[in-house]
């Protein structure tokens, strides 16, 4: 065991405790809850680390952490987040979301997983090598963010006012990674793009007796009518013109998707599935999965939903919806085509409200210089071969810190194939955390060198 790995052995008791420190403070941006606490405790940390950290306010949103620490020929960004989802549904926690609770040994905690496990990762690991290894071989960057859960509505603000500070970089580490269902390491190289939305029905000046439903127009039945016309039944999107702008994938593209082990069986067993959509397998499945967008029902809502019945006519009725997007489809584009769509089928009425900003497609070379890093860094750590997604399934602001600067990024990290992000009962696995601390400090390595 080397001085690294002693060091990082002998605070290991430590790094958990400030790992659960982390998880203990609620940081739910979606109800500002904890928001700027959070944000002076990444702060102090990474002061603490002997970066030169401060906070970014952001006009109308949640402050930016940013800190620099080490000297060299290049320069890495290190992307994370210090906002969550909401704990909600609070009874299908098995401890406290906010407790930190270790046991069989994993962290259970809201956030632990998606950000705040690699965000800690990553500070540990500066640590353990300034500590036994000796001064960083290259400059990092810190951006630490507190709106990613709600589309991180202020961050294309934010590289806009401090471009200066982010231009130039040679690469970033971003905020997502896992193990798959074969415990094998997964390195990302993009993100789809997102818009989502909201779909309001509205009928009557109030809620009526349920007799009247034969006279007067039901909302909650207008807005299921206007659902169903924008997906089929084998999940086609029917939206008009929209897979039209979907551009066919390149020789490459589709290289890629054949290098990608993909467990079907037990990704059906550990989801609670007996087959996936259309039945589909092998490359159709991963080219559905990674290349082509989505319509999603993330939510609805109308009438009674309590216990026992309540005869009633509705009169407002909404869903919520989210659309994730590959290349040559935008925010921007899609909101268009939906709003033209719902029209053409008598369904001008229904309001279309934007709930988010909406984030771009991103997407990274696979051969840049800090996706080889990660590679020989996975490769080196997890003594395998690491599984490389050209893009990941879902969505983040990889475009405006990344892409638009010309800054290739990867993404790698701790969490495992049932980390529930986004779910009760969230975790990581320990060993994965100390795994993970290795592989920041050999990325780091390879990446200065």
């Amino acid at each position: 065991m080397d001085s690294f790995q002693n060091y990082v052995s002998a605070n290991r008791e430590r790094f958990m405790a400030e790992l659960q420190d982390f998880c203990r403070q609620p940081s739910v941006a979606a109800q500002n809850w904890g928001m700027r606490e959070m944000a002076d405790k990444v702060l102090a940390r990474l002061e603490r680390l002997g970066a030169r950290a401060r906070l970014i306010p952001i006009a109308g949103g949640a402050p930016v952490v940013f800190a620099e620490i080490g000297e060299g020929a290049r320069t890495l960004i290190i992307y994370d987040h210090y906002d969550v989802q909401p704990p909600e549904p609070l009874a299908l926690w098995e401890s406290g979301p906010w407790d930190a609770v270790i046991r069989d040994g994993k962290l259970f905690a809201r956030g632990v997983a998606d950000n705040k496990g690699n965000l800690m990762c990553r500070i540990h690991a500066v640590e353990a090598y300034q500590a036994a290894v000796g001064a960083l071989p290259l400059k990092i960057k810190f951006v630490v963010e507190g709106e990613e859960e709600i589309g991180s509505l202020h961050l294309p603000q934010f590289v806009k006012e401090n471009r200066a500070l982010i231009e130039g970089a040679d690469g970033c580490l971003w905020e997502a990674g896992y193990k798959d269902v074969n415990d094998r390491p997964v390195i990302s190289c993009g993100v789809k793009g997102i818009v989502y939305v909201e779909l309001h029905a509205r009928g009557a000046a109030r809620d009526l007796h349920s007799a009247s439903a034969a006279v007067v127009v039901n909302p909650a039945w207008r807005l299921v009518w206007a659902l169903a016309t924008l997906k089929d039944a084998d999940d086609h999107i029917l939206v008009d013109d929209l897979m039209k702008h979907v551009r066919a994938l390149t020789a490459a593209e589709m290289d890629a998707l054949k290098t990608i082990p993909y467990d079907e069986d037990k990704v059906k067993a550990d989801l609670g599935i007996a087959s996936f959509i259309r039945n589909l397998t092998g490359i159709e499945l991963l080219k559905k999965y990674l290349y082509e967008p989505t319509c999603t029902i993330c939510g609805l809502y109308s009438g009674y939903i309590g216990e026992g019945s309540k005869t009633v006519l509705p009169n407002h009725a909404f869903a919520k919806i989210d659309f994730r997007l590959v290349p040559n489809l935008s925010p921007d584009l899609v909101l268009d085509l939906l709003q033209k769509h719902l029209a053409r089928r008598g369904f001008a009425d229904i309001e279309v409200k934007l709930t988010e900003t909406g984030e771009e497609v991103a997407r990274s070379p696979l051969d840049s210089a800090i996706v080889r890093a990660a590679i020989d860094a996975a490769r080196h750590v997890y003594r395998q071969a690491p599984v490389v997604y050209p893009t990941m399934a879902g969505s983040g602001p990889m475009y405006p810190l990344c892409q638009a600067l010309g800054i290739p990024a990867v993404g790698a990290g701790v969490g495992w194939h049932d980390s529930r992000n986004h779910a009760p009962n969230e975790s990581i696995r320990l060993a994965d955390y100390f795994e993970g601390i290795l592989f920041v400090r050999e990325l780091i390595g390879r990446f200065a060198g």
